[in-house]
């Protein structure tokens, strides 16, 4: 029998719903006061100095990591998963961007400038992200250390050792990539610093898609899944379901060699998802 509570559900009475409802009530405000306290230690975290000259190309050509603040004090970098030799973008990263453009002019009168950083070539970037009818700032830091200092990119010698470090532990990684996102500020005195790092998980908040499915009953409807984000394509390729890596080198190994036209249809052993989830882009 299906243990979910859209297949059973308990049916009661308006004054039986409300008295559940104010207990859960109870629980929320807690988080939400918890989340706070966590944002305000986050805030207080000790800075790093960036002493490296990071250049990217973007589309007007060689930008410093100083011009992507754009005038602005703080900047939030998304690292999106884009490979070199890769055809598109990572499906769940996009999805991810899917939530930013409408973000930009809010966060621009909060004094804060947003960037995504891939390691694929800028003509790459600049097509994929016409296709999608994507409008914000997107640089390439092909050839540059930027994605392998923040831990967000491993080389094949890192690979081949088993483990790399990522989400600030030792653990086995199946891309070359990884989903995060990293905080800088800049002082009017020029000197850059990074205040903040998330990976993982970590970034799940910014996708307010989620955020919405968490209130209805069905949930995120991925236990079923062969890991958490299959379900997610490109938003212009839902009707097809096609990604256009055959080796979907941004997906577990597990889940990649499921029939990348059709996508995940079965669901994996505990064991197997519980790996698949290290590569969660969320």
């Amino acid at each position: 029998m299906s243990t979910r509570t859209v297949d059973n559900p308990k049916i009661v009475s308006r004054e039986e719903w409300l008295a559940a409802r104010e207990k859960l009530l109870a629980r929320e405000k807690q988080l939400t006061r918890e989340r706070d306290a966590v944002a305000t230690e986050r805030r207080q975290l000790p800075w790093v100095k960036v002493e490296k000259n990071y250049v990217f190309d973007s589309h007007g050509g060689k930008k410093t990591l100083a011009d992507l603040f754009n005038g602005k004090s703080q900047l939030i970098v998304y690292h999106l998963m884009f490979g070199p030799e890769w055809q598109e973008a990572c499906p769940s990263c996009s999805f991810n961007m899917d939530h930013r453009d409408g973000a930009l002019v809010h966060l621009a009168q909060r004094d804060v400038s947003f960037a995504a950083v891939s390691r694929a070539l800028i003509s790459k970037i600049e097509a994929f992200k016409k296709r999608l009818g994507w409008k914000f700032n997107w640089v390439s830091s092909y050839g540059s250390d930027f994605n392998y200092d923040y831990h967000i990119s491993f080389t094949p010698e890192q690979l081949a050792k088993g483990k790399v470090v990522f989400n600030f532990e030792l653990m086995a990684f199946p891309s070359q990539d990884a989903p995060g996102i990293s905080v800088f500020y800049r002082g009017k005195d020029g000197n850059i610093f990074h205040t903040y790092s998330a990976y993982g998980r970590g970034t799940e908040t910014t996708m307010n898609t989620y955020n919405y499915l968490d209130y209805v009953p069905k949930g995120r409807d991925e236990d079923g899944l062969r890991f958490t984000m299959s379900w997610l394509r490109h938003h212009d390729r839902y009707q097809s379901g096609r990604l256009a890596d055959e080796d979907m080198p941004y997906w577990p190994v597990v889940a990649a060699r499921q029939d990348h036209r059709t996508g995940p249809s079965t669901s994996l052993n505990r064991s197997a998802r519980n790996k698949a989830q290290v590569h969660r882009c969320s």
